[in-house]
């Protein structure tokens, strides 16, 4: 029987301990994602390179093996205020801390130590990779007329696949995601200025190095961020606001939007510290738009320069 692409799981759970599977279940920990890329098996390759009388290939060697594993969520909150989202595993995974008020926030935000870790597990139609040991990164992605999404990366240690069924699925605390479009998407701003917004990216930047030394314990390490993205707006006069003068004077402003008008599905993104560079021109019908590349900085306070409240 052939595999069906359309018969695929993402399960995932915090590690309490790194690298030990924590069992996830389909009953409890199932994310609903789109858009999956797997790598099974990655690896650097060693060849034998022998010399010998007669011509052909060299036998091969597999060093470091881990898996990467690629999907969407859809920016959606968990349907409740003060409710993790069913990807909040997979935030935590990306070098971000979790802090819950109960029955009113859930908010995320940048750690630079003490990273948690989770296993997910990928059932491709009754094949299961379990991948333990995972970190990775995130993209954030919003456009005008589209479901906005969070695209995330993962590094982890390879296990042999086995045949094992995806057992009764439960997806919990994913509520159903709005377009990003006027009335549901509010309170953006760019250096205080609420312009015609028409998209706003985030690339979080992890740099993920996967670790295998004799004697220690194989490792996905998240070593640096670098958070970096850019928003797309209807161009504004320099009177409105002079974006030129902000970059060539290197000052720094606040970048935030709101997504989502319903208790348990909003989500706001903050980056109270931004740096733009470079603005540049775009034309969009007809209309001209401006497109600013920004970074994201912390302040001296340190793992504060951005963070994704739902509520």
């Amino acid at each position: 029987m052939p595999l069906l692409s359309r018969k695929r799981l993402i399960l995932a759970k915090t590690e309490t301990t790194y690298g030990t599977d924590p069992i996830p279940t389909a009953g409890s920990n199932a994310v609903l994602v789109r858009n999956i890329e797997v790598t099974p098996l990655q690896a650097d390759v060693v060849t034998r390179d022998i010399i010998r009388p007669y011509l052909g290939n060299y036998e091969q060697l597999l060093a470091n093996q881990r898996v990467e594993i690629t999907f969407e969520v859809e920016l959606a909150g968990s349907g409740a205020a003060g409710t993790a989202p069913a990807y909040g595993t997979l935030l935590k995974a990306c070098g971000l801390s979790e802090t819950v008020v109960a029955s009113t926030s859930v908010t995320y935000a940048p750690v630079s130590s003490s990273f948690d870790s989770c296993t997910i597990y990928f059932n491709n139609d009754g094949v299961q990779h379990k991948i333990t040991g995972c970190r990775g990164t995130l993209t954030l992605n919003g456009e005008v007329g589209t479901i906005p999404f969070i695209s995330f990366t993962f590094t982890g240690i390879y296990n042999a696949p086995t045949d094992t069924a995806a057992g009764a699925v439960t997806y919990g605390n994913q509520a159903t995601p709005v377009l990003f479009k006027e009335g549901n998407t509010t309170g953006f701003q760019l250096f205080s200025y609420s312009g015609c917004l028409q998209s706003v990216s985030l690339d979080l930047a992890n740099e993920i190095l996967y670790r295998e030394l004799v004697g220690c314990t194989k490792s996905v390490n998240i070593t640096d961020r670098k958070p970096n993205g850019t928003v797309v707006i209807e161009a504004p006069t320099i009177a409105a606001k002079d974006y030129w003068t902000i970059a060539v004077g290197n000052s720094t402003g606040n970048l935030t939007f709101q997504h989502g008008q319903t208790a348990g599905n909003r989500v706001t993104f903050t980056a109270p510290t931004v740096d733009i560079a470079n603005p540049s021109y775009t034309d969009q019908d007809g209309i001209q738009m401006l497109s600013v590349p920004y970074v994201a900085m912390p302040t001296a306070a340190g793992n504060d320069e951005l963070s994704l409240a739902y509520t």
